[in-house]
């Protein structure tokens, strides 16, 4: 590989000094590339976009490390230093943004020169619309505070995840208060020597207690716990947090920050967010009612007089509907996904599909910042020989990933992929880490598709990291349509053939096509309760934002807003007490958009649907998609990227046809 990736530190002890040493040589780079711009720009227009675009990779390398190793690394020195890194990538990039000389260069560059080259030209819209949206041309105090700003929404942002990150609570139980749970999860967790079991609010805890546990008091407590996370430390942080983006919003223009965010995305507009959960709300109505009724039916049998099944009772009783209504027992499906074997199967399949091979990288040569985390070097191979046979022609080495699967103390507590550098021909490779929680041992399903989805996000990375420009680089997309790649990649975590190649219990016997058949039909339970429940996440984050336009009195209290927008859009009732906005991740990162995850997955939908359900390995669609989709990055607008691939426009009557099945 021409692009040799990032070497990292052999020993712990040189992790510090590493990460110093490689974000101030990144920083210097890009500042010296920009300063060269504002003193002497090159003559050829498009020579000075690549210079600025270079100077973009070079503090996107330290944004990228400051981020990954700031929920990653256990050395909370190192993750203090990544934070610091990050905020110092985030407060160069204000200035720059803020900059009216830099703007200058990229107002004046000829048009008629940069339109020969259309990602060029495509690259020149971008930054003039970066520089407007920023507030460039506001007076030096105006631009002074949305400097403020935007330094203290750094700061905010990474002190919510540094809270949600490392507030792991607990609950301590009798064994028998644990019936119910699998054997296997029992034996990982002997009662101490108080006789009592300490439980965490840690996926691999806090699911299955939820799903299995028998005793309701149990299922109450762990899901209280789970609720409470972050409160209140988190409160004071979102409520500054959202009033700062929405003085950000309209100093620069916008009514708000949901139309400020939602400009650069597909949706376009901010009202637009509201009209979109509605549409699904109404759509998902009758599916939710559908289940509802037979959840509830299931729960009196136990609780005759109950009008509505509790929200902490949720998981258990929705798995006896699909245990007892769809024949499909759990704790015997999750004997077929042992954690290793659902690794190399998720290797092998995808591979298959795109005529990938995963080399994985000795540790010795290729160190990783934690024992638990595995590193694999990405190659294309010949379709002619197959993802899996060896030929004469040598494989090229496109990028490298690693795999941070499960949980420990100080790491990042959802699932997600995080970049470590962008890849770009010629200059650098791309590298992508993906970071989950997932058990050592039997996995459920649900992780099994988690798992699935995820390394969605890490294709598109790599794949995307072939071209001439970081600013297409990796999964460089409008926001909106991120998720899209990935939910479609879940659909084959539900294919018989496809988990037959690696789903296999002790005994080696394969997971039986008439069970997965039922899975899929036990899946269909649970999709109305399932879309009103996003709806209500959607919600949230869009009202939390878009409240700030009322007159201060008038916008409301965090968990009033919260009660009222889940009786509105949810499915299951308040548990009373909790406060779950304030380990919601995503109002971090995603802010007013988590709509965009049903926005995806209408895509997703409609996406899969050129794939042929009796062969999805067909190379065909699959090379088309690859080429058309993934590989192109941001390069071209999503809707068109998607009607490139589909020969139309994206519309939305496979997800309206899903939803109702």
């Amino acid at each position: 590989m021409t692009r040799a990736p990032l070497p990292l530190p052999a020993a712990s002890d040189e992790w510090a000094g590493w990460l110093r040493e490689r974000t101030a040589t990144e920083l210097a780079r890009a500042t010296a590339l920009v300063d060269e711009l504002r003193t002497a720009p090159p003559a050829d227009p498009i020579a000075v976009l690549r210079q600025w675009d270079r100077a973009g990779g070079h503090l996107g390398n330290v944004a990228a490390a400051g981020s990954l190793f700031g929920n990653v690394h256990p050395d909370a020195e190192v993750r203090g230093i990544a934070d610091g890194a990050e905020q110092e990538a985030s407060r160069l990039a204000t200035q720059w943004s803020l900059d009216r000389g830099l703007f200058d260069v990229f107002a004046h560059l000829d048009d008629d020169a940069v339109a020969a080259d259309p990602l060029a030209a495509r690259i020149l819209d971008k930054v003039r619309a970066d520089f407007r949206r920023s507030g460039v041309d506001k007076d030096d105090a105006t631009r002074a505070r949305i400097t403020e700003i935007r330094d203290r929404l750094t700061e905010l942002d990474q002190e919510f995840s540094r809270v949600t990150r490392e507030d792991v609570r607990t609950i301590r139980v009798t064994p028998a208060q644990l019936d119910g749970l699998p054997a296997d999860w029992l034996e990982a967790h002997p009662a101490e020597d108080d006789g009592l079991v300490t439980v965490t609010t840690d996926y691999p805890d806090a699911v299955p207690v939820r799903m299995f546990a028998r005793d309701a008091g149990v299922r109450h407590d762990m899901t209280v716990a789970f609720l409470e996370r972050g409160w209140p430390t988190t409160e004071p942080l979102l409520t500054e947090m959202f009033a700062l983006r929405h003085e950000l919003a309209t100093t620069v223009g916008y009514a708000d920050w949901a139309s400020y965010d939602a400009d650069v995305k597909m949706i376009k507009h901010g009202p637009a967010i509201p009209e979109f959960i509605d549409r699904i709300t109404a759509a998902a109505e009758e599916p939710m009612r559908r289940d509802l009724e037979q959840l509830l039916e299931r729960y009196r049998r136990d609780v005759p007089d109950a009008d509505v099944v509790p929200l902490a009772d949720y998981n258990h009783y929705a798995e006896l509907v699909r245990s007892e209504a769809y024949d499909v027992d759990s704790q015997r499906v999750r004997t077929y996904f042992d954690f290793v074997k659902v690794r190399q199967g998720l290797l092998e399949v995808t591979g298959r599909l795109f005529g990938l091979r995963y080399e994985p990288c000795d540790v010795a040569e290729v160190p990783v910042w934690h024992e638990d985390v595995t590193a694999y070097d990405v190659l294309r191979v010949s379709r002619l020989a197959g993802a899996h046979t060896s030929t004469s022609e040598s494989p090229e080495r496109i990028g490298r990933i690693y795999l941070d699967l499960h949980p420990r103390e100080g790491k990042y507590k959802h699932a997600a992929q995080f970049t470590l550098t962008d890849g770009v021909a010629g200059v650098q490779a791309p590298e992508g880490v993906l970071v989950c929680n997932f058990s050592r041992g039997l996995m459920e399903h649900d992780h099994v598709v988690t798992l699935f989805h995820e390394f969605g996000h890490l294709l598109h990375h790599v794949l995307a990291g072939q071209g001439e420009w970081f600013r297409f680089a990796g999964v460089a997309t409008e926001w909106d349509f991120v998720e899209a790649p990935s939910q479609m990649l879940e659909e084959w975590a539900w294919d018989a053939s496809v988990l037959q190649t690696f789903a296999t219990d002790a005994d080696g016997e394969a997971i039986p096509a008439e069970l997965v058949r039922a899975m899929l039909a036990a899946d269909d339970y649970g999709k109305g309760i399932f879309a009103r429940t996003q709806m209500f996440y959607a919600a949230m984050s869009y009202h939390f934002h878009a409240d700030r336009a009322l007159p201060t009195a008038e916008v409301p209290d965090l968990t009033d807003r919260m009660i009222e927008l889940q009786a509105r859009y949810g499915a299951l009732p308040y548990l009373e007490g909790t406060h779950m906005f304030a380990s919601f991740g995503h109002l971090g990162g995603y802010s007013s958009a988590y709509y965009t995850y049903m926005w995806s997955l209408v895509i997703a939908k409609d996406l899969f649907s050129a794939f042929d359900p009796s062969d999805l390995f067909a190379p065909a669609a699959a090379d088309r998609y690859r080429d058309r989709v993934l590989a192109r990055g941001g390069e071209a607008d999503a809707a068109d990227l998607v009607a490139d691939f589909l020969g139309r426009p994206f519309a939305f009557d496979a997800y309206a046809a899903w939803l109702a099945r």
